[in-house]
């Protein structure tokens, strides 16, 4: 009996091991069942709510846009999460853009679009590295690279690089071309779209003004702008940098931002040397003949000038704010890089307007550090205030000039006072000359900017001459109202209130030996 009990014992002891290895193994194997259901579950949601989002902002971006109600240009909401379009891609994109930080914004916006006219993959552009000031900056060091990926992948699709099975190695090679400047549509798809079947690969080394201003599909001006005011997101560094920078300047009220492009490359490009000394005048001379791209004929600084073809001097800029009545205690922001000639050349306008900070003043120098030598970083900096400013004054049209008012209409037509150079050369001159009394001189100053405060207005179109129309993105009214209601606001076509002087700038800042802006 004894022995049989210890059976007993011992199999009961072997069984009950057993049952807790089955309940055990139970247990786990409906985890596993209940986790995967739940993976799958969430997986139905994300896409279910991608594809409500997408509705949402396809019909946003395309089809429902409110008149005269733009999204702020700078915001900072992360895109919807969006289905990726499904296209067969017909070969990759490389483009090198060139230029300053607002000229290469631009290319970047007219890029995806072709990408996206010609179903194209997109790789994340390159930027200039050659020019005067040789920015080592890439992409990513300015712009947010998951952001600008994301928030387009229901237009195109965007690699940081081409994959590696498209290599020379493996028998690919890239086409290296610049496209022809001020293209429509047509050409793109009857001249473009066939090298990517003779290459997979091709490459753009040239990428300023490649699209027309104009007479584009709806579609595709739209998508210029929301690349432009959405997609193309600065990087964390910089956003909140330039936020900080905001902040502190309207703590103490509105500001003026006042683009003073009085810099060396600038006067030495455009060869502009009114109110400079003999030395500094064959300093700049000697500075733009050591430039290859720079050179031309010998360029005549007065006739250039009469032609409001000149930078304002700051001492110009002094007695122009005055005379369109801002306040002396204004805060003036200078938004540009180096004065040249110093603090020399601000003297006077400090004198009329002694609360002028820059950057450098408001920020301290650690905070700067990390943005020291890299140019275009620091004019994202100048960009940010610049929107954001209530009230915009370049004292030259180049490319920031244009796309701050066009950020800044998109905004909801904030003021941006375009100065028609040409116009106030010839009063500057009789004021000094004591041929116009300050009085006449400063109504003379603000008649002449009645209609040049950044309002409602058609963009002009020029047939055959691309280079005098104006410029996309300085007014891109497509993406501004709907349709034909764009009409009942905007006026007539091809309004005469743009002055000629903004047609002469168009085609200079457009040239192949531009300097950076």
């Amino acid at each position: 009996m004894e022995s049989i009990q210890v059976r007993c014992d011992k199999l009961q002891g072997a069984v009950i091991p057993r049952s807790r290895f089955r309940v055990w193994f139970i247990r786990v194997c409906s985890s596993i069942v209940l986790w995967t259901c739940l993976v799958q579950l969430v997986t139905v949601s994300e896409l279910w709510h991608s594809h409500f989002f997408l509705e949402i902002t396809s019909r946003l971006y395309h089809t429902t846009q409110r008149p005269l109600q733009p999204q702020n240009a700078l915001a900072k909401s992360s895109p919807p999460l969006l289905l990726p379009r499904n296209y067969t891609s017909n070969g990759f994109l490389r483009v090198s853009c060139n230029g300053g930080l607002n000229q290469m914004r631009a290319a970047i916006c007219d890029m995806v679009t072709v990408a996206r006219l010609l179903n194209l993959t997109l790789v994340v552009p390159e930027l200039d590295k050659k020019s005067f000031w040789a920015d080592p900056s890439d992409f990513a060091d300015i712009f947010d690279v998951k952001h600008f990926i994301d928030s387009l992948r229901d237009e195109i699709r965007i690699v940081k690089r081409v994959p590696k099975r498209f290599s020379r190695k493996s028998g690919y090679s890239t086409l290296d071309m610049p496209p022809v400047s001020w293209s429509n549509e047509k050409y793109y798809l009857e001249q473009i779209l066939p090298l990517f079947r003779k290459n997979k690969i091709v490459h753009f080394n040239k990428t300023d003004a490649r699209l027309a201003n104009n007479g584009l599909p709806l579609d595709l001006q739209k998508l210029r702008c929301r690349v432009n005011y959405q997609a193309l997101k600065f990087t964390p560094q910089i956003e909140n940098l330039g936020q900080k920078l905001i902040r502190i300047l309207l703590e103490n009220g509105p500001f003026v931002a006042l683009h003073l492009r009085y810099e060396m490359d600038m006067l030495a490009f455009s060869g502009c040397t009114h109110g400079c000394s003999d030395e500094e005048a064959k300093e700049l001379k000697r500075m733009r003949y050591a430039f290859r791209s720079w050179r031309e004929k010998e360029i005549v600084s007065e006739e250039r000038r009469a032609q409001g073809l000149c930078p304002l001097t700051p001492e110009e800029a002094a007695l122009i704010l005055q005379a369109l009545g801002i306040d002396r205690e204004t805060p003036i922001y200078i938004a540009a890089g180096e004065i040249y000639g110093g603090e020399h050349r601000l003297a006077q306008l400090r004198a009329a307007f002694p609360r002028i900070v820059k950057k450098e003043t408001l920020l301290a120098r650690d905070e700067l550090q990390q943005f020291q030598n890299h140019t275009s970083q620091m004019a994202a900096l100048d960009f940010m205030v610049s929107v954001a400013s209530n009230t915009f004054i370049p004292t030259y049209y180049g490319n920031m000039a244009k796309l701050v008012e066009g950020h800044r209409r998109y905004s909801g037509f904030k003021k941006s006072i375009l100065l028609d150079r040409k116009r106030l050369v010839q009063l500057l001159d009789m004021h000094q000359n004591g041929t116009l009394p300050w009085n006449e001189f400063a109504n003379a100053v603000r008649q002449v900017h009645e209609k040049r405060m950044g309002q409602p207005i058609h963009r002009r179109v020029v047939e055959n001459k691309p280079k005098e129309e104006d410029y996309f993105y300085a007014n891109p009214y497509e993406c501004l109202c709907e349709g034909t209601k764009c009409d009942d606001v905007l006026g007539s076509h091809n309004s005469g209130q743009i002055h000629d002087e903004y047609k002469l700038s168009n085609v200079e800042m457009h040239s192949s030996s531009q300097p950076r802006v």
